[in-house]
């Protein structure tokens, strides 16, 4: 194929492609490791390429206070799939990884990964909100995000600089570069 044809489909490619923002969690089965491997999966989803990802956080567990402190990072997609498409992707990932979904809606867990932000869509579907519908509150979700991405602004008009500085750290620290 000609030079010229290859880039311009490169670069056509590039235009039909999403930016997304994926959090990533794990308090179980070595979480350190279990996020880096989620990291390395990432990378390997299909029409998807990894431009970014924060550092590693040790957070405080969210809701039952009885279960290991959690390791969260946030990733930063390029990504042609459809948002449904990239769910599922990201769920093949949390299986293989051995996520168990319970009922239990705060519980430990080897693996969560979350589709935070995709472009400035908004979607309502009953598998997926976008936004995440508690990323705003949240410090293991907003400092990572701020990390790799300190001058976004939410689909709302509200800027990422704002959230951060309503959101207390809670115990929030950096335990390691992905």
């Amino acid at each position: 194929m000609d030079q010229n044809v290859v880039a311009e489909h490169q670069r056509i490619s590039l235009l039909n492609m999403a930016t997304c923002y994926i959090g990533i969690g794990s308090n179980l089965g070595e979480p350190i490791a279990q996020a880096k491997q989620a990291i390395a999966a990432l990378s390997h989803i299909d029409k998807t390429q990894l431009t970014n990802v924060s550092s590693l956080y040790g957070s405080k567990p969210m809701g039952p206070s009885d279960q290991p402190n959690y390791v969260n990072a946030v990733a930063k997609l390029e990504t042609q799939l459809t948002p449904i498409k990239l769910l599922d992707a990201l769920q093949h990932i949390e299986l293989h990884q051995g996520r168990v979904r319970k009922d239990e809606r705060w519980g430990p867990r080897t693996l969560d990964l979350d589709i935070l932000l995709i472009d400035d869509s908004t979607i309502d579907h009953p598998r997926l909100t976008v936004p995440h519908y508690g990323m705003r509150e949240r410090e293991f979700v907003l400092y990572p995000l701020f990390e790799i991405s300190p001058d976004l602004t939410l689909s709302d008009g509200v800027a990422l600089t704002q959230l951060i500085q309503a959101c207390p750290r809670n115990g929030l620290e950096i335990i390691d570069n992905a």
